[in-house]
């Protein structure tokens, strides 16, 4: 099929992609790895694309205060590999599971954000950092945190007029540890199951967040620190990855039934979906942990 007849603008500034936004029918068009599909398959019919890829203040990758700010026309391709993205690991692990290596050279981190597909490993990243959107529009620049952007399949805060102008991830601290890990029926298809997970860890406590991406309409975020703190009085302090793997896996089945609420499709049961979670659940808190124990401050 063919795309339904549209028009298409190409501003050059920030104000006057807001002032094409506010038209009626209007749709941002970055890099297109999400809507040229949709555009192709009739599922949307814009009256018009703006296309924000020459607007400078957008193509802003840059850290600031302890943060890493990605603006709307960043590739994922770029973020991959710059340097600067190594401040927020998370991100490096979830990256090379984005698609294919030419989706990812044209597709922005942004707009993988604001598409908010349910499978889509991104948005489960923002939402385990706590990341920052930053959505400019013609009422002025608002900031809304990663855990009240996402309404739905599809579906975010962001206004008809308005656009996510950048995504803020908070670098990582000493004795943060991340894992990353998802499962597909073949690399660069949408995830059957998929999880993000972040881990403190000190000598007084470990803090541990996991966010499930592929079992719900959006995101799902738990803590699963307790579970975490359950098999360390198995295994000890300082395990391996496999040992504490094999020891969260006795308390990872319950997360699972909890953070799985799809009624399921052709690929995957919701049952199936469940067994998967607990997997990845058990594999990449356990990865996190022992990241987190090596990144620690030695002490003097």
């Amino acid at each position: 099929m063919k795309a339904a007849p549209f028009a298409y603008v190409r501003p050059g500034t920030i104000a006057d992609v807001v002032a094409e936004l506010s038209r009626d029918g209007s749709k941002v068009i970055a890099g297109g790895q999400s809507l040229v599909p949709v555009l192709a398959m009739r599922l949307g019919r814009p009256a018009q694309l703006v296309d924000i890829n020459a607007v400078p203040e957008l193509r802003q990758l840059s850290r600031d205060n302890g943060s890493l700010r990605v603006g709307a026309t960043v590739r994922q391709r770029q973020l991959q590999r710059e340097d600067i993205a190594a401040a927020v690991p998370l991100v490096r692990l979830a990256l090379p599971w984005v698609g294919h290596r030419e989706i990812r050279s044209r597709g922005t981190v942004c707009g993988s954000i604001a598409h908010a597909d349910p499978s889509a490993e991104l948005p489960a990243v923002a939402a385990c950092l706590e990341a920052t959107m930053v959505l400019t529009g013609g009422s002025g620049t608002r900031q809304v945190a990663a855990t009240d952007f996402f309404t739905g399949a599809l579906s975010t805060v962001i206004e008809p007029d308005e656009l996510l102008s950048e995504v803020i991830f908070p670098v990582a601290k000493p004795g943060e540890g991340f894992g990353f890990g998802e499962f597909a029926r073949r690399h660069g298809d949408f995830a059957l199951a998929g999880v993000a997970v972040r881990v403190l860890a000190s000598d007084e406590a470990v803090d541990a967040r996991m966010t499930c991406f592929g079992v719900s309409d959006v995101p799902v975020t738990v803590d699963v620190s307790s579970h975490l703190q359950s098999a360390l009085q198995t295994t000890g302090s300082d395990p391996s990855r496999a040992d504490l793997a094999a020891a969260l896996a006795e308390h990872t089945g319950d997360v699972a039934g909890d953070v799985v609420d799809t009624g399921g499709d052709s690929h995957a049961s919701p049952a199936y979906r469940r067994r998967l979670i607990s997997a990845l659940a058990a594999r990449e808190v356990s990865r996190a942990y022992v990241s987190a124990r090596r990144s620690r401050p030695e002490e003097s």
